[in-house]
């Protein structure tokens, strides 16, 4: 395979022009007031679940988590001593050492894609660039990507038209902000990680200064890095045109404030050239409010919330990427966090880690075959639905905030959730008691009219995936509905017509 020529200081120096060049013709140009003009797509708001999948070269050691290639060069942690032991000293057998063993030799995406769509999703995020900074995909930036080296092929533009074909909706990510310090550890003891580390190399530039959890802590990262970012996200843009673009954490540093504007307006602005409506999903209020899509990682909002968001979450308690040691959560308990996230107006994006030889592990797609066969029943409720004028009742309470879902919930039969959509709406009954009785006091006959309160006509009462009629009555304490025949694990989806 030719070598792919990388941009020399002139061609940066073009790229950065056109850049400019693309952002003042508009529409969006790079301030928040311009910004605001942003609308969320509305295939997003109508899909409600997709899939994010985490996949390179911290997949091949797959132990304990994608912070692998940090933490086997900080001294005393668990993966230092682990890597020593089972690969070598680190200047002997560093990071980049993983690249020549990360071949994906049974990587076919469209078997990706049939696995996503079986499950039901119908976005996909797979990730173009995690903290490590080897690219998935073929690039002009640098020569460490995966069509260059490694499996030589371009994964990510692969899995577009895998996905496009199988009509899901390709987006993808980039958490290449963290770089700037990722590997930085590695210069502080014998290792493969030393200067003069140059732009294009992989372990540039290694930075370790600063406290990362400060956003206005110096050193800020040097404008070469901030440029080398604009311009690798732009490329993934140009090149693979992703109908949403996802940024991880310390994008919010203040340092990259003005490429955020930068990026947005170039992205929205390509967006209008190709007809599409395109969307930045972000962490910690690094865009301002409303010109992208809210992110909450491993969590979610207790009450139901007027502007789109989504929770990203994984299948794994204590990883995103494949490894040996996963914790699974229970596909019941991400059904169960999906119909929570989706009566509050959130779409949940749901982590799956690859095997570094590209394929899925057993108990990913058993958890994914599960969540699409719910779905397949359920569907209706979910896909294209819109929230009620409640999310819901019941004696259980919601955890607000990040990395608060590993906690799984003790739904009761009062538990239940809303959505609606066309002439019904639906009632998601939680934990389904075992007697076939139902009360939904959302529903509950009005005494005043005056009372912001439900005062529709109902007209049928059914429970989807069910052949049986039930019995139904509405009085000032409810709708009470009795099946004989209806028992499920997972939420039963009551569907409420009305005249």
């Amino acid at each position: 395979m030719p070598e792919v020529k990388i941009m020399d200081d002139q061609e940066v120096k073009d790229y950065l022009e056109n850049i400019e060049a693309v952002i003042k013709k508009g529409p969006y140009l790079d301030s928040w007031d311009s910004l605001q003009q942003f609308k969320t797509p509305e295939w997003f708001l109508g899909s409600k679940f997709g899939i994010f999948l985490h996949w390179g070269l911290y997949s091949i050691p797959a132990f304990n988590n994608e912070w692998y290639p940090r933490n086997m060069y900080i001294q005393g942690t668990e993966e230092f001593e682990h890597h020593i032991k089972t690969f070598g000293p680190q200047k002997e057998f560093g990071y980049k050492d993983f690249i020549p063993l990360f071949q994906a030799e049974s990587f076919n995406p469209k078997e990706w894609a049939e696995i996503i769509k079986e499950a039901g999703a119908k976005y996909v995020f797979p990730v173009a660039e995690h903290h490590d900074g080897f690219q998935m995909y073929k690039s002009r930036i640098s020569h460490f990507n995966a069509y260059e080296m490694g499996p030589k092929r371009d994964l990510l533009g692969e899995l577009k038209e895998a996905f496009e074909e199988s009509g899901i909706h390709f987006c993808t990510s980039s958490h290449r902000a963290e770089h700037w310090f990722f590997l930085g550890h590695g210069k502080e003891f014998d290792s493969d990680i030393k200067e003069p580390l140059v732009r294009g190399d992989f372990y540039w530039p290694s930075r370790e200064e600063g406290n990362h959890q400060d956003l206005t802590s110096k050193p800020y990262p040097t404008t070469e890095y901030l440029e080398d970012w604009l311009i690798r996200t732009c490329e993934i843009i140009d090149e693979y045109k992703p109908k949403i673009l996802y940024f991880d954490w310390w994008i919010q540093h203040e340092a990259f404030k003005p490429y955020l504007k930068k990026v947005a307006a170039y992205y929205y602005n390509r967006g209008a050239e190709w007809g599409e409506k395109v969307a930045i999903c972000y962490k910690h209020d690094a865009f301002m409010f409303g010109t992208g899509i809210l992110e909450v990682e491993r969590g979610k909002f207790a009450d139901v919330k007027p502007y789109p968001w989504q929770t990203d979450t994984a299948i794994a308690k204590n990883s995103w990427c494949y490894t040996d040691t996963l914790e699974y959560k229970t596909a019941k308990d991400i059904i169960l966090n999906l119909v929570d996230i989706i009566s509050k107006n959130g779409n949940m994006l749901l982590n799956v880690g690859p095997k570094a030889d590209g394929t899925f592990a057993e108990e990913d797609i058993r958890i994914l075959k599960e969540i699409g066969s719910w779905l397949k029943i359920n569907g209706e409720a979910v896909y294209d639905s819109k929230v009620f004028r409640k999310a819901g009742e019941g004696p259980t309470k919601e955890t607000e905030g990040q990395f608060t879902d590993n906690q799984a919930k003790e739904y009761t039969a009062e538990d239940i959730r809303f959505t609606v959509n066309k002439d019904s709406i639906y009632a998601f009954v939680l934990n389904y008691p075992e007697n076939g009785e139902v009360t939904i006091r959302s529903l509950a006959e009005s005494k005043d009219q005056n009372v912001p309160e439900f005062h529709g006509m109902i007209e049928k009462v059914s429970v989807l995936g069910s052949d049986e009629v039930p019995e139904w009555k509405v009085d000032y304490e409810g709708l009470h509905l009795k099946t004989n025949t209806v028992h499920s694990p997972n939420p039963v989806v009551v569907k409420i017509q009305v005249k």
